[in-house]
């Protein structure tokens, strides 16, 4: 299929991208990294009369320290957060989760922040995000406003983000002395997840003092596991009490039932794939 025709503008920085949104309005689509705008334009399930290009943008891409925190550029291909050294010494959640994101071309030129403004619970980077409750960087005309991770994804493809918006960061805490994986299931090589889990565990001695564990694909939106997170906290670093806890994973979730398995099977696999998770993540 091909696009309808439309406008295209490349600014160069975030101001001349917020009013290049502000004149098109309705009819305006901001292109990060295209993989998952481009597709719904040649299907034309979106039919922008504008394009604006956030490529030559300066300041949205990159990974940089921000105190206690990493601040990452919405405009970051995948493939550098699956591979920074500040990611994976602080957030290696995260670079574990980017480096199954589809297959590596889609990894080079798709980007984090459009990932995650895109919104898709099957998508591998916003249960992360979630379980590591880090924090959007808004721009809009007036100007700059922060959201939690939990008050972002309100829905399916749907976001806090206002059309007349702009995520420029997402910033994220340091998760120094935490162990993490990122267990995904699918049916073949590069699929979105039938179900995935994301987890981050911290361990004093023989015990397991915090947890933080994020869903993938279980509900509309992304979701914590704060039912195996309690059970977690304090109990024995054993295989036992991480079953035990990881029972509790498909409570309070949603899942929808599809050609890749009914809701029964995905809260089957989402206490499996935590137990797998949780086990890795502390080192076990």
């Amino acid at each position: 299929m091909i696009p309808s025709a439309f406008d295209y503008a490349a600014p160069n920085t975030v101001a001349e991208a917020l009013s290049l949104l502000a004149l098109a309005g309705d009819s305006g689509k901001l292109l990060a990294g295209g993989q998952s705008l481009i597709p719904v334009m040649k299907l034309r399930l979106a039919d922008p009369q504008m394009v604006i290009d956030l490529g030559r943008v300066e300041g949205l891409a990159g990974v940089r320290e921000d105190g206690d925190a990493l601040l990452i550029g919405a405009m970051t291909p995948h493939h550098q957060v699956a591979t920074d050294p500040l990611v994976a010494a602080y957030v290696p959640l995260l670079a574990k989760a980017a480096a199954t994101v589809a297959d590596p071309q889609v990894r080079h030129r798709g980007t984090f922040g459009g990932a995650l403004v895109h919104a898709d619970p099957a998508g591998d980077l916003p249960a992360p995000v979630l379980a590591a409750e880090a924090t959007f960087i808004l721009a809009g005309p007036g100007g700059e406003r922060r959201v939690a991770a939990a008050d972002f994804f309100q829905g399916y493809f749907t976001t806090a983000i206002a059309e007349d918006e702009i995520l420029t960061h997402v910033r994220v805490p340091k998760y120094t002395g935490w162990g993490a994986h990122y267990e995904k299931f699918t049916r073949v090589a590069q699929q979105w997840s039938i179900v995935a889990v994301a987890a981050m565990v911290r361990v004093e001695g023989g015990t397991i003092a915090e947890a933080r564990i994020g869903l993938t694909n279980m509900a509309s939106t992304p979701v914590r596991a704060t039912a195996v997170e309690q059970a977690l906290a304090g109990a024995p670093l054993t295989r036992d009490a991480i079953a035990a806890a990881s029972s509790h994973a498909s409570e309070g979730t949603d899942p929808a039932s599809d050609l890749n398995g009914d809701a029964a099977y995905r809260r089957h696999l989402a206490e499996v794939l935590t137990r797998r998770a949780v086990v890795t993540a502390a080192g076990l």
